[in-house]
């Protein structure tokens, strides 16, 4: 309902349920269950230009400034920058794509191979409401509505810093004609971070303190799906990291009740009071990355390194225990599938063909986020279709005609397409061409804070160089030139 705000998904009309044959474009069932009140059209406005005093906090102004103008490249959709060089291109179903990310080692003088492809996959969204109005928004968000298709033009100076650069993309529509979305996505420089540091003060009458500055490269789109909007980061550092990166803000899913405080509740109503009449039902947001990784080639292999505790017991040490390392190289698809969190390790991509001079492996590690399991059980409907989160981490071996964790037509899916299924094959996947699939999850519990627009809820992962490279790559990068700025543009 849309009186007295432009916010509608907090205003919802409980209890009506529709059935539509879209066939024939008509309403073949009709069923009034309840009647609820609809939720206050009060403080729920979010529109600057409808908001009224107090405002705040109070925010201080800022500038940005790049004399020497940004430090990439962007031809056609090939992107050079610092150390880096990357393809950023766009798909109606995954949205922004990046392939052939290589990294330029100055040992070797040449440029080195990382990532073929990267994409999000799908994103699986259950809500935890059984009941009639709410079992079936279990949202497969890529396969169902499309990611790129959902992506939004982005605001300069608020999405993105004013030195951003923007990209358009152009898309099919429903009758076949060239849809035209502008700023689709931006590039920018990151600064204000840390790249290393060390402060030396055992060397008697000395003090040195040495400190890099950091700048990381970022490109940016907004997906948004309904109610929410995924901000979508992907990060790459000078250092030879890539760190993916999810922030949720919009509207929560309401569920319209007769009840203004939490002590009238006396049932289960899955989900948190966060205003009256106004029940967020808890539900769980999942995204599965296919990482196409080409560790310094083709031909790689997945390696988990568990860390285990071993007891001291014949007295050989003053300690009672320390912990140790325990590699395996993971051989077929069915020992690759892991959920973390459950024990210590250390999981890679390596280059089997490839060593360094000391004799190790180059690889890139997995840094996960936060692990996040499903907890609806495995044969229920909307987990069967979502079957490729039941692991954290899934390795397969490169096909063509597997992009989709979801199945490739998601709409009609029962299940029997999913990444799931694929690796019931239980495949090798030992020095070949290999796909690491990674799920980060939030399982999300609603608060008041979220109402009625959510503030970013993030989440991310890292990709990083393991004897990817002799030494520090950025051990003798230099301070970015210190800027002064133009008359005019000093304090008043």
């Amino acid at each position: 309902m849309k009186n007295g705000t432009a916010n509608i998904f907090v205003r919802p009309i409980h209890g009506i349920v529709m059935v539509a044959d879209i066939d024939h474009m008509k309403i073949i069932e009709y069923h009034d269950r309840s009647i609820q009140p609809v939720p206050k059209a009060d403080n729920t406005e979010f529109r600057a230009s409808h908001m009224r005093p107090p405002f705040g906090p109070k925010l201080h102004a800022y500038g940005s400034y790049q004399p020497e103008g940004p430090g990439f490249t962007i031809s056609g959709h090939t992107l050079r920058w610092a150390n880096w060089k990357l393809h950023v291109g766009y798909d109606m179903r995954a949205g922004v794509i990046i392939s052939t990310a290589s990294i330029y080692d100055p040992e070797v003088h040449k440029f080195r191979q990382v990532l073929y492809r990267g994409y999000i996959s799908e994103l699986f969204v259950p809500y935890q409401d059984p009941s009639e109005e709410w079992y079936y928004k279990t949202f497969f968000d890529a396969g169902e509505f499309g990611f790129g298709q959902s992506m939004v033009s982005l605001e300069p100076l608020h999405d993105c810093p004013p030195h951003a650069q923007f990209l358009d993309v152009y898309y099919a529509g429903r009758d076949g004609s060239p849809q035209h979305l502008e700023n689709a996505f931006c590039v920018f420089e990151q600064y204000g971070g840390i790249s290393w540091r060390h402060t030396e003060t055992g060397i008697p009458n000395e003090e040195i303190r040495e400190v890099r500055s950091d700048v990381s490269l970022v490109v940016r789109s907004v997906v948004t799906v309904g109610n929410y909007d995924n901000v979508m980061d992907w990060e790459f550092k000078p250092s030879g990291s890539i760190k993916p990166a999810i922030s949720l803000s919009g509207m929560l899913e309401i569920k319209a009740v007769d009840i203004k405080h939490k002590d009238q509740i006396n049932e289960d109503q899955h989900g948190t009071l966060v205003s009256e009449q106004s029940i967020a039902i808890y539900h769980d947001h999942f995204y599965i990355y296919h990482l196409d990784l080409d560790v310094d080639g083709v031909d790689n292999s997945f390696v988990k390194t568990n860390l285990k505790t071993v007891k001291v017991t014949d007295n050989s040490s003053k300690r009672k225990s320390y912990w140790t390392i325990d590699t395996q190289n993971v051989k077929t698809e069915s020992d690759a599938k892991i959920n973390l969190g459950l024990s210590p390790s250390e999981l890679a991509v390596v280059n089997p063909n490839k060593k360094t001079s000391t004799g190790n492996e180059v690889g890139y590690r997995l840094v996960p986020g936060a692990a996040v399991h499903p907890l609806l059980v495995e044969d229920d409907y909307p987990q069967t279709r979502g079957a490729f989160t039941n692991y954290n981490v899934w390795v397969t071996p490169y096909n063509r005609t597997e992009k989709w964790a979801g199945g490739l037509y998601v709409d009609q899916s029962r299940g029997e397409d999913t990444l799931a299924i694929w690796t019931k094959q239980n495949r090798s996947i030992e020095n070949k061409d290999i796909v690491l699939w990674y799920v980060v999850g939030i399982h999300h519990v609603p608060c008041q804070e979220d109402f009625p627009i959510m503030p970013l809820l993030s989440t991310g992962f890292e990709l990083r160089p393991t004897n990817f490279f002799e030494r520090n790559p950025v051990l003798k990068t230099l301070f970015p030139n210190l800027v002064k700025w133009p008359t005019g543009c000093g304090k008043p």
